[in-house]
């Protein structure tokens, strides 16, 4: 695995959160290689327990935060608010769901109440 290119930038924060290792380096790998996001950058987020992953969509200037999960763990409304808490000015994060079957799925969270466009 550390010979992978998608390995080195996010090594370390793979050894601080061992439980949060399998999705971020899915998450990442499919940012970089499947979606093929520019400028990636792992976001350690100390008070929430978490990595984010920041990065922008091909042929965009907007700057997006993933947050990578596992289908397996159990997320609350209170991690969600501490992430949006340490990531001050953000109004949305998206989740980047990873299954065993190394899918990932892509849900995109607002901060608050938000009217969905019509």
């Amino acid at each position: 695995m550390d010979r992978h290119p998608a390995y080195k930038p996010i090594a370390g924060l793979m050894q601080r959160y061992p439980v949060l290792a399998g999705s971020l380096f899915q998450v990442y790998n499919d940012l970089m290689l499947a979606q093929q996001w520019e400028e990636l950058q792992p976001v350690e987020l100390p008070n929430a327990g978490r990595v984010v992953v920041k990065g922008k969509r091909p042929k965009t200037d907007n700057v997006q935060y993933v947050l990578p999960c596992s289908l397996a763990e159990s997320l609350s409304l209170a991690g969600f608010g501490a992430v949006f808490r340490e990531l001050e000015g953000v109004s949305e994060v998206h989740v980047g769901i990873c299954s065993e079957d190394s899918s990932v799925v892509y849900y995109r969270l607002s901060r608050g109440i938000v009217k969905p466009p019509m």
